[in-house]
């Protein structure tokens, strides 16, 4: 690769989020084409990458080992609510799809909607290499996916110490702790005030 052609467009280190980020699946499959005219194996992984951190950018940059350009689906704030509750994702989707695209070696970014068929965004890419984590895919899936939609499946572990479900659990306990202890500080005044209501004149 020649170094003005890998320091423009999908190939520059800058994020460029207006020409990383492809909504359009059927514009991924025209961009890959075009990958593989010339000569680049091609990466898929997906996550939430929900309040990034460490662990998330470990991750992506062992996927990107696996070939040369990587491809990120991250999930819509529509389909993380509907799998982990009405309070997630933390962070709103196209703040997240922002933060991926300025992660080192991320090729670029797509949305996974909530309503979209089984694998949509695999089989648009049909990628070289899929990067799943451990609980993503059982045995059978992963020889499905093998045998129809890409060349093979790596399966890689998380690599946070703490996952973002855990980081917000212990806020939440931060938060709930410091709300207690400052209701009993106040609880005496509050309910002398709601007495002296009660008894006051009429």
């Amino acid at each position: 690769m020649s170094g003005n052609f890998a320091s423009s467009g999908l190939f520059a280190d800058a994020s460029n989020f207006e020409l990383r980020f492809v909504p359009d699946y059927d514009r991924i499959t025209e961009i890959v084409a075009a990958l593989r005219v010339l000569g680049l194996k091609v990466v898929l992984t997906s996550g939430t990458f929900d309040i990034l951190h460490e662990g998330h950018s470990m991750y992506l940059e062992a996927a990107r080992g696996f070939g040369d350009f990587l491809i990120v689906g991250i999930d819509s704030d529509e389909k993380v609510r509907r799998r982990k509750g009405a309070w997630r994702p933390a962070v709103p989707e196209l703040e997240r799809l922002r933060m991926v695209t300025h992660q080192r070696g991320v090729g670029l970014v797509t949305l996974k909607n909530a309503d979209e068929g089984r694998w949509a965004l695999i089989n648009a890419v049909r990628p070289d290499v899929l990067v799943a984590t451990a609980d993503t895919y059982d045995p059978d899936e992963i020889a499905e996916l093998e045998a129809k939609h890409c060349g093979r499946v790596e399966v890689l572990d998380r690599m946070a110490t703490v996952s973002t479900s855990a980081r917000l659990r212990l806020l939440q306990l931060g938060l709930g702790e410091r709300m207690s202890q400052r209701l009993s500080e106040r609880l005496p005044d509050l309910l002398q005030d709601v007495i002296d209501e009660i008894g006051g004149p009429r």
